[in-house]
């Protein structure tokens, strides 16, 4: 078999479970199993057997519903790399819609510090450090994900502070943040049997945002002003319909729609500290 005939054998294969997006996966499946450098040869070229062998492995993944990102093991954000797994949620270009408010609302990230609480595998924090500079903490509940961060900030070449636990729990004492920023879990835990069947395989702490799927805005506006400083930005993406919701629990704030128009971002500026009467002089 040469390379496009298994590329075609592929796409047939995945096209029930990929629809349009079949040739796409064809080819990162088969780049996949070819290893660096596999699909810079001609398609004319015999698929090696130890390469069949690896497509055929994750053509079965794939078509049992596992998601590509988490077959390939890797998935880009921002531009960048990122390792992906099972333990946390695949990036997704409707996320970088918040890292692209705050570079644009604070561009001169030298000296800001940034939180990316929930941070996951890292792709905001990590991304925004890396572009705009910031100077960044990344914490969440899973040890699992903070390991995955950790192997993230290596890569892309990031330093960062790492902190275990719930929500902001783990934070205490730390100077107030410039900046932010959150991805929380957001599904109402009714609608998550009924979502798309790749982010079943998601983990459902990272999606369950309780029956409303507000839980954690509720703790997050109740908590946060200790921790953003005068000035400072909150970055919180959320679901499509949650905008009216979230307005009245933040008491205001801007939304921001994602790259198909949906709402998926509020903003929340906090108010700078009162000049004394020393600094009006």
């Amino acid at each position: 078999m040469t390379l496009q005939e298994a590329l075609g054998r592929a796409a047939e294969t995945l096209r029930p479970i990929a629809g349009e997006s079949a040739p796409f996966e064809a080819r990162q499946l088969l780049g996949f199993a070819l290893g660096p450098g596999g699909m810079a040869g001609p398609r004319s070229a015999p698929l090696p057997p130890g390469a069949a062998a690896r497509l055929d492995a994750a053509l079965r993944r794939r078509q049992k519903g596992e998601p590509l990102q988490y077959i390939l093991g890797e998935w880009e954000f921002m531009g960048l790399p990122f390792f992906v797994g099972p333990n946390a949620l695949i990036p997704r270009p409707d996320t970088e819609t918040l890292c692209e408010a705050v570079l644009r609302l604070r561009p001169q990230g030298k000296g800001l510090r940034l939180l990316d609480l929930c941070c996951g595998t890292g792709c905001i924090g990590l991304s925004l450090a890396k572009l705009g500079g910031y100077s960044l903490t990344l914490s969440d509940i899973s040890p699992a994900c903070l390991a995955l961060a950790k192997r993230n900030a290596r890569r892309n070449g990031v330093e960062a502070a790492f902190y275990l636990g719930d929500l902001f729990a783990p934070l205490e004492g730390l100077p107030p943040f410039h900046i932010i920023c959150c991805n929380p879990p957001y599904i109402p835990r009714g609608d998550i049997p009924s979502l798309q069947p790749e982010v079943q395989w998601e983990p459902r702490l990272a999606l369950d945002g309780g029956m409303d799927g507000l839980d954690f805005y509720r703790r997050i506006a109740g908590e946060y002003e200790k921790f953003l400083a005068p000035g400072g930005l909150l970055a919180l993406e959320m679901g499509y319909d949650q905008a009216p919701a979230l307005l009245a629990l933040m008491g205001g704030g801007r939304v921001l729609q994602d790259v198909c128009g949906q709402d998926r971002v509020i903003l929340l500026e906090k108010e700078e500290a009162p000049c004394s009467t020393s600094c009006k002089e």
